[in-house]
């Protein structure tokens, strides 16, 4: 352990027992043990990890709040964790310049908060915002159902605080949307995991908080009719800030098992709409909206006051944690499909046989396909099982990941399903920013 004796700026942890926890993410993987858990507390202690890692010959992991589902924050071997949970900084709010400045470890909810104090909105979202930490959120490029209408994390990011292999932290972006003075290398690092450099901090760009939100739950008699309805809504010139899915076997799974509310959910299957632009709750746009759904509008609920919305939006949220309770040893994958091929997809899901249970984000295509016996499974037959998903999405003009990223889990499909050139310039990329492979390693590539 001497290459982290006097390491300034920085609690170090190496007792096995306390290194235990750092071995698991929300994935169904496990890491091996790490060399040590470093927590910086300033560019110091980064400075010098760099410098010791490149002449002790050992590779540098990031880890948020752990919240992550593909193994990206997972140990390898001769490794040490790098845990940004208590670096330093506060959340700064400008409303002149509709934009906000975090570091690293502040939780995502008390950023999405300290934008809503002041009447304004950071929309990532995804399913873990009360838990998860915003460093993971950049690392990963987060999403969730607002991606619907707002797009992923990259899509709020103005600037980015980074260490790269000089030891160094740099600025990368301004606080203003238009900074075109040479390529965006900051929009590189975001959704990297980490392997080309750690996020410590970021400017995100903020939006007025919307005023209406109109939240409809909408069961439907065949689950089949919900596979059209999100092209026929965006044609009609309706976009909803989320849209989201339960097929009948995840439904099945809630009333049978899950809370009081989710087993009084209605339905063969069951999709979540909301919309969030200004007049959505008026007459004649809820009057349109009904005539477009036609008889899929039979049985239709809408949220009448805060409470009811956010019961709505409660049973999705409480979803994954609960699947994963009944069904520790699943695996959820998080495969992309344009909203024109939803129907075809869930066709060739029935044609593979695959037992797989599915909810999600229906609205932007990105689909949570559960596979719940895959703890029982052969491993060589999940193997198949798994890319045999991968490639239907990717033959449908999809992606192996919407929002979970590739880390660990998916490292293997990545590579053999991906065009090599594409390997090529990222690994190209990696020995650029990274040659002695000191920054999360053996990740993605």
């Amino acid at each position: 352990m001497d290459a982290f004796k006097g390491l300034p700026e920085a609690k170090v942890i190496w007792d096995p027992s306390e290194l235990e926890p750092f071995r698991v993410d929300e994935s169904h993987l496990r890491g091996v043990q790490p060399l040590a858990v470093v927590k910086p507390h300033g560019p110091r202690a980064l400075r010098e990890l760099v410098h010791r890692a490149k002449t002790e010959g050992f590779g540098l992991v990031p880890r948020g709040a752990g919240t992550g589902k593909a193994g990206g924050c997972l140990p390898t071997e001769r490794t040490v964790v790098v845990d940004f949970s208590e670096w330093p900084g506060d959340i700064q709010v400008s409303p002149q310049d509709l934009c906000l400045r975090a570091p690293a470890s502040a939780p995502l909810r008390e950023v999405k908060g300290s934008a809503e104090a002041l009447g304004l909105f950071y929309p990532p979202d995804p399913n873990s915002w009360e838990s998860c930490a915003l460093g993971g959120t950049l690392a990963t490029n987060a999403g969730g159902p607002n991606a619907c209408k707002y797009g992923m994390t990259r899509h709020w990011v103005l600037a980015l605080d980074a260490l790269l292999e000089d030891g160094e932290i740099h600025t990368f972006g301004i606080s203003s949307v238009k900074a075109n003075a040479g390529p965006a290398l900051g929009q590189l690092l975001i959704g990297s995991e980490g392997i080309f450099g750690f996020i410590v901090g970021a400017t995100l760009r903020l939006t007025p908080m919307p005023r209406e939100f109109a939240t409809l739950l909408l069961p439907v008699k065949r689950w089949e009719d919900l596979l059209d309805l999100p092209g026929l809504l965006c044609g009609a010139g309706y976009l909803p800030s989320a849209f989201e899915f339960f097929d009948p076997a995840v439904l099945a799974e809630l009333r049978a098992h899950g809370p009081e509310a989710a087993r009084r959910l209605p339905g063969e299957a069951l999709a979540i709409l909301e919309f969030d632009e200004r007049g959505c709750t008026s007459e004649p746009f809820l009057e349109g909206l009904l005539d477009l759904l036609g008889p899929l509008a039979d049985g239709l609920e809408i949220a009448s006051d805060a409470r009811q919305r956010q019961g709505i939006w409660a049973v999705r949220r409480l979803t994954s944690a609960f699947l994963k309770e009944r069904h520790p040893k699943k695996i959820s994958e998080d495969i992309v499909v344009p909203r024109s091929r939803l129907r075809d997809f869930f066709l060739g899901l029935d044609r593979l046989g695959c037992p797989a249970v599915s909810y999600g984000h229906l609205g932007d295509g990105n689909l949570h396909v559960n596979l719940l016996a895959a703890g029982e499974t052969d491993p060589v037959v999940l193997e198949h099982q798994l890319m045999d998903l991968f490639r239907l999405a990717i033959s449908l003009g999809g992606t192996l990941s919407g929002e979970h990223g590739i880390g660990l889990a998916k490292r293997d499909a990545f590579l053999a399903l991906s065009d090599p050139a594409q390997i090529q310039a990222l690994r190209a990329l990696k020995r650029a920013l990274d040659p002695q492979n000191i920054f999360n390693p053996g990740k993605v590539i």
